[in-house]
């Protein structure tokens, strides 16, 4: 009899313990495991990665009304935690590289920007890479390259006919790729090589697949093209730079930047940095540069009354300075500017951006609501669904350049964050102030000698590139014309 009361004497104490240890985690357990974000329902195993897979930007649509600005989506053994809109995100821009890191998730492009830069070096010596793009992006800099991007559009918009029609998408896509190897990879690719170059970043640019952001490395022919595009611009840029060196020639342009740079401790760029370091830039700013210009034409030939502003301050300006065009006048086009930056809010071409988070923290809602972030999740926002919040801009899906207009400025209003078409924080686009210049560089000569008509349908969101574009051809009506500065 003892020995049953004792038994059950230890089976109550054992019963009282648990309940009492239950009671002292609930309230002393990690803030982490009581407040975790939302979960995105989905299959066992997969979660919800076929929901994913099909579009992240509708899965956002759907889930946001119902789960709020911050919901994570297990995609198999991969937890994606979402912070959508300034309130929350301020942390994802702002942490340090210790916490959140974009080297592991950014790891796809190591195959083609090669090894040694970017994303295949420590935080440390990228920061040094950085500051590299950063010194040949400076004003001195950037009035040099407007000169030849001014140059470039004159000679390319010369070889059309009095009137006619093109695809806008196709002309612009080559002018930049023209005015791009003019201002970053030299004169030597522009005048003599950049047929081969363009054929050459063209398998390069094929060799980014959605597949290859898990499986960088499968034995697929568009990888293999692309290793071998890789290494042949290994050895067209270790030529040129050679050359210049033999020569002691030296350019106005990011390879002689990057040529003649050097780390902290005092050793030169090698050869292989160089190529790497060339190819990031010209993926950065590529794909961009020439769906923004499209977008921002396309909306401009919609919308006659954003077309008449921006004509008649091209008039103002050519009242005020003649037919020159430069660094200086293109930083006088603040119409111009507001059309592209609102193209761009609308049409961002990285529609998500990615961290990898290796400490916990916390984020509260605009609503009260406070969620913990583990580490090993990977954190997200998205500039195309955070840059059309209803809370942030009135009528969000409308055109209206107007809502960045001196007293109105609805991305300010809002605080840090509101617009993040290219990024912000500690990871802001480096190469923002040379976009804007290339499109207003573009546009401007467009405004100013052509009558435009949209004759094709108004075009649609490319939604299945990795960098997200334009769908189908843009067709436009033009008409040689002098315009009037009266």
């Amino acid at each position: 009899m003892d020995s049953d009361n004792k038994l059950l004497n230890m089976g109550v104490l054992i019963v009282a313990t648990l309940i009492v240890a239950k009671l002292i985690s609930a309230f002393v357990m990690p803030r982490s495991r009581k407040r975790l974000p939302p979960v995105v329902s989905g299959w066992p195993v997969v979660g919800g990665l076929f929901r994913f897979l099909k579009g992240p930007i509708v899965m956002l649509r759907e889930e946001y009304p119902k789960l709020g600005s911050v919901f994570t989506v297990n995609l198999a053994h991969w937890k994606i935690t979402f912070l959508i809109g300034p309130e929350v995100s301020a942390h994802f821009f702002k942490a340090p590289e210790a916490d959140l890191s974009q080297q592991e998730v950014y790891q796809f492009n190591v195959p083609t920007f090669g090894p040694g830069v970017v994303f295949d070096v420590d935080y440390t010596v990228r920061q040094e890479q950085f500051r590299f793009f950063t010194e040949s992006l400076r004003v001195n800099k950037l009035k040099g390259y407007v000169d030849q991007m001014v140059m470039e559009a004159e000679d390319y918009f010369s070889n059309w006919g009095d009137s006619g029609e093109v695809d806008l998408k196709y002309e612009l896509e080559h002018l930049i790729i023209l005015t791009a190897s003019r201002c970053l990879l030299g004169r030597e690719v522009r005048d003599k090589l950049f047929d081969d170059i363009s054929t050459l970043f063209h398998d390069l640019d094929n060799g980014m697949l959605p597949i290859s952001v898990l499986f960088p490395y499968l034995p697929i022919p568009a990888h293999r093209r692309r290793d071998r595009a890789r290494k042949r611009l290994a050895e067209i840029f270790a030529s040129i730079i050679a050359s210049r060196k033999l020569a002691g020639r030296s350019e106005n342009d990011m390879l002689q930047c990057f040529i003649d740079s050097k780390y902290k401790d005092g050793r030169p760029t090698s050869e292989s940095e160089i190529t790497g370091l060339l190819i990031a830039a010209l993926f950065a700013g590529q794909h961009t540069s020439s769906i923004t210009s499209t977008w921002t034409g396309a909306y401009l030939l919609r919308y006659k009354e954003y077309l008449s502003a921006v004509l008649e301050e091209q008039k103002t300006l050519m009242r005020k300075h003649g037919n020159k065009v430069d660094h200086d006048i293109l930083s006088e086009m603040d119409v111009l500017y507001r059309c592209i930056k609102e193209a761009l809010r609308l049409h961002p071409p990285l529609i998500m951006l990615l961290r990898s988070s290796h400490s916990d923290f916390s984020v509260t809602t605009r609503e009260g609501k406070e969620y913990d972030i583990p580490k090993g999740h990977i954190v997200a926002t998205s500039p195309a669904f955070a840059n059309r919040l209803s809370h942030i801009y009135k009528d969000p899906d409308r055109y209206d350049p107007d809502r960045f207009a001196v007293g109105r400025e609805e991305d300010k209003a809002a605080g840090a964050f509101s617009y993040i078409s290219f990024g912000g924080g500690r990871h802001g686009c480096l190469g923002e102030p040379f976009a804007y210049l290339q499109i207003k560089a573009i546009w401007s000569h467009l405004l100013r000698n052509f009558e435009l008509e949209l004759v094709s349908p108004f075009p649609e969101i490319d939604w299945n590139a990795m960098v997200v574009g334009v769908k189908g051809k843009v067709m436009v009506r033009y008409k040689r014309r002098e315009l009037s500065v009266a």
